[in-house]
């Protein structure tokens, strides 16, 4: 299994058969290479959509029509994706499961936000979420733009995931601090891979805090583009 990270909360991840694209930011992401767009796009059989804000999913109509990969979300917002014409989905609800032939992925609350921007006017498309995505015995919690919830218990609970990625960079998110209490207080990571930080000056530049907080966990600080296999 491999995870890539694409800058701020995109992610490519290739586990079982499935290439899965998480809220591919690519075109405006000012940490994305743009020489590594086909390198990054290559072989998606899904795009995984946690909210509508467009730094997560301003580019995913266009990916989606061009590499011919569903959409897959809150129902709503998978609807309005759905309108571009090429874009196909699999619009579901928090607390349902899918399958991608051996990969299950569950769709989870988040506590954000989540809107459109459609002709200078703020639509709500759903609500916020994350994912637990299984597969090669592995159980990855993906947060999307959350603060700590003690929902986060019940996600432990029932899917006991061993790699958490986790947007932590504050501002927007929980920041470092608040996410070494999560992981802390309601999970037993293995591993944990921060994003959502450094793409803006507001965010958090280092993981420090969390790498210092996780003594007993793997935190490890992403590298765009360069694989971290599972």
């Amino acid at each position: 299994m491999k995870i890539i990270w694409l800058g701020h909360s995109s992610f490519r991840i290739e586990i079982e058969d499935q290439v899965l694209l998480i809220d591919p930011w690519l075109r405006d992401n000012p940490t994305f290479p743009n020489d590594s767009r086909a390198q990054a796009l290559t072989g998606a059989t899904a795009i995984l959509m946690t909210h509508g804000h467009s730094d997560h999913v301003a580019d995913v109509p266009e990916i989606a029509a061009e590499t011919g990969a569903p959409v897959v979300g809150v129902y709503e917002l998978v609807e309005w994706m759905e309108q571009t014409p090429g874009v196909s989905g699999i619009g579901f609800g928090k607390g349902g499961t899918i399958r991608l032939n051996d990969v299950e992925v569950t769709l989870l609350n988040a506590q954000h936000s989540s809107s459109v921007l459609v002709d200078g006017s703020r639509r709500y498309v759903g609500g916020e979420a994350g994912f637990m995505i299984s597969g090669e015995g592995h159980t990855i919690y993906v947060s999307g733009d959350t603060d700590v919830m003690a929902d986060m218990a019940i996600f432990n609970d029932l899917h006991q995931p061993d790699i958490g990625i986790l947007a932590c960079g504050g501002y927007f998110t929980m920041d470092m601090r608040r996410a070494v209490y999560a992981s802390k207080k309601f999970f037993y990571f293995k591993t944990v891979i921060p994003c959502h930080y450094k793409t803006f000056p507001m965010l958090e530049q280092s993981a420090e805090i969390l790498i210092n907080g996780l003594p007993d966990v793997d935190v490890v600080e992403p590298e765009v583009m360069r694989p971290l296999e599972f």
